[in-house]
Parts: C-alpha cells; sequence; structure tokens
C-alpha cells in the first residue's frame, strides 16, 4: 500500500479543536513530531502490514515469532524514540501532550494498524503504574516502558469471563515476602507474547485469598515475563507461558494469545496499588485504552479512505452520464462514487475531530482542569464507540468503491474491513460504551457537564440541522434521566449516535468555516468535507429520534423462544 502520513489535516485538527498551542506545543515543534512520525511509519511500518496480514506472528515451543521485519522495525521504532512522545520526562520520556502522541499513534496505525496495537497496551501500562505503581515499580519498569524497550500488556478477560469482569477466577497468594503467587489462564491477550522485546510486562487482574465476590474482590498485578536481576535486567523465566494464539478475522500481525501464569507454580507477581483496588487500577488503563481504540477507527478510516481514493482515480469505467460522448472516464467523476468517498474524507475527519477533542482533555484533566474531566469522562464513550463505527463504516465503503475487487483479498481493501471489525468489540464492546453514556456520564454533576458541553455546541452551531440536532439530543437526554433501567439502556446505543453525530457536527462545522478561507488544495478539501458532513450526516442523525426515545417493551414483547422461531 502506498500511504501517505495525513499531516496536514492532523496539524489542522491539533490547532483548531484540541487547540494544542494551549498545552506548550509551538508550530515548529509540531511539523517536526508530524513530518518525522509520517516519514517512519511510511518508510518503516507501512511497507510490512501486507506481510503481516498474510503471514503473521506464529506460535512456537519458545514464543511467538513475529513476521520477518517485524522485530528490525520495531528496533528502529524505539531507536528514534517515538514510544517516548508522551512518556513522563523523569522517566527518560518527553513529556509531549497525550494528544500529540496520539496524533502520532494514529499515524503508525494507519500505516500497519496491527503492529500499532504493541505500543498502544504499552501507553495503558505506563498510565496504570505512573498512577498506582510504587516509587520501586515505576522507577524498575517505566524508563524502558517509556522507552517501548519493554511492551506492556492488560490482562483481563478469562474463558468464563467475557464482559463480566467480576467473574475472573485468576489467584493471587502472598509468598511472604510481599510478592504473590499468581495462578491462572488469560485469553485475548493482544501482543501477550512476541520476539520484539526484552522484556513483556504484563498487568493482571486477580483475586486475593477470602477476596469477595465480584469486582470488588479484584486486586491488579505487575507479573513480567521475565523477573529482573539486581540491576533491573529481564533475568530468570517467571512462568508465564502462551498456549496458543487466535486464529483472527482480522489484525493478523498481531498475536492475540492465551496466556497461562503459574503452570509450575513459580509466577511471581507484584501488587500495583492497594489490595481490593484492581478495577481502580485496571480503569486508569482502560479509559485512555478506549480512548485509543476510538483513535484506531481513524487510522482504519484514514487508509481505506486513501486507498479508496487512489484506486478511483486510477479505475477507468464508463462514461459519466452527464457527457455520455466523452469517452470512459476514472469511477471518480462517477456521482455515486464521488458520494462515497467524500463521505468516507467527511467521516474520517469527523472522528479524527472527535477523538482529538477527547485526548486534547486528558491533558487539561491531568494538569488539574476539573471541567476537563468531566469532559473527557463524557466524551470518552463517544470517541471509542463513534470511532470505531465510523471506522467499521468508511472500511465497508472502501471495499463497495473498490467493487468486485474489493472482494479480493490482492487490492487489500478486505483487511481493512477485516482489521476494523475487532475495534467495535474490544476494550468494552460499544453496547457497554452506550450504557456507560447513559447510566454513568449523562448525569455527572447532575448533568451539568452535559448541559455545559450542549451549550458550547448550540452557542457556536450556524446550520439550522445543527441546531435542531442539539435541541433534539437535549431533549432525548431528558427524557433518558428519567426512564427506567430497561428504556434507557434499550435506548442508549441511538442517543450515543445521535449525540456524537451532534458533538461531529459541530466539530466539522467550526473547522469548515476556518478551511474556506483558504485556496490550498487542502483547505478546499477539507471545506467540501465538513459541509458534506453538515448537510448530509447532519440531518440523518435526526432519524435516529424514534429508538432514542422507544420503550423496552417493544424488544420484550416475545419471549427468548420466541425470538429464535
Amino acid at each position: 500500500m502506498t500511504f501517505t502520513a495525513p499531516t496536514a489535516e492532523q496539524k489542522f485538527v491539533l490547532e483548531h479543536v484540541a487547540v494544542i498551542g494551549d498545552l506548550g506545543v509551538d508550530g515548529d515543534i509540531l511539523d517536526a513530531v508530524l513530518a518525522g512520525a509520517g516519514d517512519f511509519a511510511v518508510g518503516e511500518w507501512a511497507p510490512l502490514a501486507r506481510a503481516g496480514d498474510t503471514d503473521g506472528p506464529k506460535w512456537t515451543e519458545a514464543g511467538v515469532k513475529m513476521p520477518a521485519g517485524y522485530p528490525e522495525a520495531y528496533r528502529a521504532y524505539v531507536e528514534g524514540g517515538w514510544g517516548t512522545i508522551g512518556s513522563p520526562e523523569a522517566f527518560g520520556g518527553q513529556g509531549m501532550p497525550f494528544v500529540l502522541s496520539a496524533a502520532v499513534l494514529e499515524t503508525l496505525g494507519a500505516a500497519n494498524m496491527g503492529f500499532a496495537l504493541a505500543p498502544t497496551l504499552t501507553v495503558g501500562a505506563i498510565e496504570a503504574l505512573l498512577h498506582h505503581g510504587s516509587p520501586e515499580q515505576q522507577a524498575a519498569y517505566l524508563p524502558r516502558l517509556s522507552s517501548g524497550e519493554w511492551t506492556g500488556t492488560m490482562n483481563l478477560t478469562e474463558p468464563q469471563a467475557g464482559s463480566d469482569v467480576g467473574a475472573l477466577r485468576s489467584r493471587a497468594t502472598p509468598r511472604g515476602d510481599g510478592t504473590f503467587s499468581i495462578q491462572g489462564t488469560k485469553i485475548f491477550i493482544s501482543f501477550g507474547d512476541h520476539d520484539m522485546a526484552d522484556n513483556i510486562v504484563h498487568l493482571v487482574l486477580a483475586r486475593t485469598p477470602d477476596a469477595p465476590a465480584g469486582t470488588k474482590g479484584l486486586s491488579l498485578f505487575l507479573v513480567p515475563k521475565y523477573r529482573l536481576d539486581a540491576d533491573g535486567n529481564p533475568a530468570e523465566f517467571n512462568d508465564v507461558r502462551v498456549v496458543s494464539i487466535e486464529h483472527k478475522m482480522g489484525l493478523h500481525a498481531s498475536p492475540t494469545c492465551v496466556l497461562s501464569f503459574g503452570d509450575n507454580g513459580d509466577c511471581i507477581g507484584e501488587l500495583i496499588g492497594g489490595e481490593m483496588g484492581g478495577i481502580r487500577a485496571m480503569f486508569t488503563m482502560m479509559n485512555n485504552a478506549r480512548l485509543n481504540v476510538g483513535l484506531q477507527g481513524v487510522q482504519v478510516a484514514e487508509a481505506a479512505t486513501q486507498r479508496a481514493i487512489r484506486y478511483a482515480r486510477e479505475r477507468i469505467q464508463s462514461p459519466r452520464a452527464s457527457a455520455p460522448g466523452a469517452g470512459p472516464v476514472a469511477i471518480v467523476e462517477h456521482p455515486d462514487v464521488r458520494r462515497m468517498l467524500l463521505r468516507m474524507k467527511a467521516q474520517t475527519m469527523a472522528a479524527r475531530a472527535l477523538v482529538y477533542l477527547a485526548c486534547g482533555q486528558v491533558d487539561r484533566a491531568n494538569a488539574g482542569d476539573a471541567e476537563a474531566k468531566g469532559r473527557l469522562d463524557l466524551l470518552t464513550p463517544l470517541a471509542k464507540a463513534h470511532g470505531t463505527d465510523i471506522g467499521c463504516e468508511v472500511a465497508s465503503i472502501g471495499v463497495q468503491v473498490h467493487g468486485g475487487m474489493g472482494y479480493i483479498e490482492e487490492t487489500g481493501a478486505a483487511q481493512h474491513y477485516r482489521d476494523a471489525r475487532i475495534t467495535p468489540i474490544y476494550e468494552g464492546t460499544n453496547g457497554i460504551q452506550a450504557a456507560d453514556l447513559v447510566g454513568r456520564k449523562l448525569g455527572l454533576d447532575n448533568a451539568g457537564v452535559f448541559q455545559r458541553l450542549l451549550a458550547e455546541m448550540r452557542d457556536d452551531a450556524q446550520d439550522t440541522g445543527l441546531r435542531d440536532l442539539i435541541a433534539v439530543c437535549d431533549d432525548v437526554a431528558r427524557h433518558l434521566l428519567a426512564a427506567g433501567p430497561d428504556d434507557r439502556l434499550a435506548a442508549s446505543y441511538p442517543f450515543l449516535t445521535m449525540l456524537s453525530v451532534a458533538v461531529c457536527g459541530w466539530l466539522m462545522e467550526k473547522q469548515g468555516r476556518l478551511a474556506a478561507r483558504g485556496d490550498t488544495p487542502f483547505l478546499k478539501g477539507k471545506a467540501a468535507a465538513c459541509r458534506f458532513y453538515v448537510e448530509q450526516v447532519v440531518p440523518e442523525a435526526m432519524g435516529l429520534k424514534a429508538a432514542a426515545t422507544a420503550l423496552a417493551d417493544a424488544l420484550y414483547a416475545i419471549d427468548a423462544e420466541t425470538l429464535s422461531a
């Protein structure tokens, strides 16, 4: 695939949506980071994307072996310092804003989505140790996690416990010296094993003896693949074995592992934070991880859009209907193909704006801005769910643009769709994000967080359709806040989509006004995509009002047996 980093678009959104200038990043630094990340991704990671899909990692008795070129490309990532962009300076990082590190991660993931899962998971491990780790744990692990020399994982899911985290059975038994003996099996562990780094730092949810049932009884443990010696270097194997890797629909470059801890009774873990504090510590990882999964939707949408536009400009077929005597033209000239491409471009831009807006709140919340913290909490389920829904939609349209060739693997269009499809599922399904929105986030500060966001959107919005959608979101939110749990949950997903489109419409309209002041090809394309979004995508969301206000009794009018008849 010929990939081009979308640096002009990223810079525009960072400056005008995330307002990165307020976070201490000047234009020269911004240009250098975006351009450097783009050059690296194009030169080192993008060329491996196809081989990662067709060859994939391989399980061996010695562990997982990555496809040819991957260990070298990962080493180049570490040596280039790309893992340090957003890591704290105290542990060898550059201390740049989270939103800028998100832009770098977007570029890497658009070039090679499966590969980029390795640093994505490491970011979460860093966050958990920063907020909950002891000074000794931070000193031992954060410098090399920050550099990328070591990678991190999250270990929640077990064979009998998917989204129900409280059903976990992995055990942690005190060893008498402050450490714990870890035993259990975890599944669906992305980059749970590989041969690209000297160590892998697993963060594992487990239950201590006599811990209460449910999520309250869970604790979080630091379990390295190799225990550290007195000098802090990987030494003894820590009895963490990869049992198998999954055969998946997509994301083939990322080894999804089944891990067994303590088969021989010699797996040692250290408690992170307090005992029974596992969920709080894990959610520190998951909240930012959910933003990064929303970012994966942007990654795959960007890659699919670039591929579809390139194909549509090259594929010659049939005269344009308005000029039948002019001869065959590139399919990009046909109205329906142009509509699909413009929708792909607009939806990708909208998702990027939404995710970058949320990531910018991370930086402001970390600086002590309470309002930003509330807004981040509200935006996180939108960014994760809507960002990944858009990734799937755009990847699917990309296949359609290719026609029959889109269904043939050699064009690469199908890979984007296969890669995208997991993103609405992991890190909390999008249905769980919708439930979180209506169950927890909508009522924050007695709905004050939501109402202040809507007020800002209302003050800025100029398009009548956008203003109408904002008003309907307000009405539906008030209805849901007064509704019973079944009715609220039945309406949660359509409401999440409505609200996401309203937020995206607000951001796209603002960007469109700014882009209309320029006459470069980028700004002209930006203005056209923003116009398309406000005029065509925003009105679609109004059609969700019926579903967002419908009662749950329609869903339960028949029982499960009748449903299967």
